[in-house]
């Protein structure tokens, strides 16, 4: 298998890790030869339930026999995509009521640079420096890494770029502005968390110039920060409000959220302003309802912040230099990329899976199942600090 993984699938870095695996379930993923790994990642903050939740998977079976994807998004009622779009409204204040379900966060991003520019009828898109939206066209022309841009030039026009928690640069928002794109918690620049009331900040300056405020809470959202959303621990309500990798469950999912009144200008002029196939296919939507419903009913938002608290006691150790993040969305910052490195690696040949963020090299993310027991965070932080006792 692994000669026909390089061979036929397309490769994202030239050292995949090419783990072969059998199944997953809970907190584990088990390879071909029956070897169990804890996961300390969740398909990166994907898997909100873990692997094979029974409720996810009892969902899509249900879904399965009645029927799959039957027409583009938007033409006929599907009680999956519905339900789930108005569990969502039903817990985001008003007036974001109005859900355009698509098939990623990327795809999620792409569309609120559209509903900006729409419903303002400005272009200017600013972003923050060392943000990550995704890797499509649009969401890559909100990245400020050059190194990374720079081969598929020319991206997309008028986006500039602030930088996070720095109110001054705030006068850069003006009336030339469609809308700020900013993530609630910065992911990939090292689990960065607004302070000062920042995102607050952002919201006023934006409501003076008449910009659309947009969120990404596709990494924060759905509970891993311990609240639904991740802005509401933060004193903020955006204009739009973009989901994505936990609301699935483990499937492929992106979201946008907004007032109908903005929503409404995407279909008409003109018609079809933002189309999908495949979003708010009727098993992937029964699979996030069941995600979100079993979030909100459950402890699991709660526990988040317990959780958090037992990996910061369980994870003291002289080469952590610090925990960024909240809840189950968090960073281990390291001495130097090189001791990150060791510890990924060398973890995952002891049977514990962490991972690496974009562009912070001392960091070693920690975004379990928000499932994950408590004694599986011990089990998994000790081997941690074992690890960097021997390095």
């Amino acid at each position: 298998m692994e000669q026909d993984f390089f061979k036929y699938q397309a490769q994202t870095t030239p050292h995949p890790l090419a783990m072969e695996v059998s199944h997953a379930k809970g907190s584990y993923i088990f390879n071909k030869n029956g070897k169990s790994y804890l996961d300390f990642v969740a398909g990166v903050s994907a898997c909100s339930l873990g692997h094979s939740n029974p409720k996810v998977i009892n969902a899509v079976k249900v879904q399965l026999d009645k029927y799959l994807h039957v027409m583009v998004y938007g033409e006929y009622i599907q009680e999956p995509a519905l339900e789930l779009s108005k569990l969502l409204a039903a817990h985001l204040p008003k007036p974001l009521e109005t859900t355009y379900l698509v098939n990623s966060g990327t795809e999620a991003i792409e569309g609120s640079i559209k509903l900006a520019r729409r419903y303002t009828g400005r272009s200017e898109i600013i972003a923050a420096k060392n943000a990550y939206h995704g890797n499509t066209m649009g969401s890559l022309s909100l990245m400020d890494y050059e190194e990374r841009k720079q081969p598929f030039l020319p991206l997309i026009p008028d986006i500039k770029h602030i930088e996070f928690n720095c109110e001054w640069c705030l006068h850069q928002i003006t009336k030339n502005t469609a809308g700020v794109i900013l993530e609630t918690i910065q992911g990939g620049a090292g689990f960065i968390e607004p302070i000062n009331d920042y995102l607050a900040k952002v919201q006023k300056r934006c409501n003076d110039v008449g910009a659309l405020f947009i969120l990404d809470e596709i990494q924060p959202g759905i509970g891993r920060t311990g609240k639904l959303f991740g802005f509401q621990n933060y004193n903020c309500k955006p204009d739009v409000v973009v989901t994505g990798k936990g609301l699935g469950g483990g499937l492929p999912i992106g979201a946008f959220t907004a007032s109908k009144k903005m929503m409404d200008t995407l279909k008409d002029n003109p018609k079809l302003g933002h189309i999908t196939t495949f979003g708010g296919n009727p098993v992937i939507a029964a699979a996030a309802l069941a995600t979100l419903s079993e979030v909100l009913e459950s402890n699991l938002m709660r526990d988040a912040l317990e959780k958090e608290d037992l990996i910061r006691k369980h994870l003291r150790h002289p080469l952590i230099k610090e925990i960024r993040g909240k809840g189950l969305m968090l960073a281990i910052i390291m001495e130097s990329s090189d001791i990150a490195n060791t510890l990924i690696l060398s973890a995952q040949d002891r049977g514990l899976i962490l991972f690496w963020l974009l562009f912070e090299p001392r960091a070693v993310r920690i975004t379990p199942p928000l499932t994950i027991s408590k004694q599986e965070i011990i089990t998994g932080c000790n081997l941690i600090t074992s690890i960097l006792d021997s390095i």
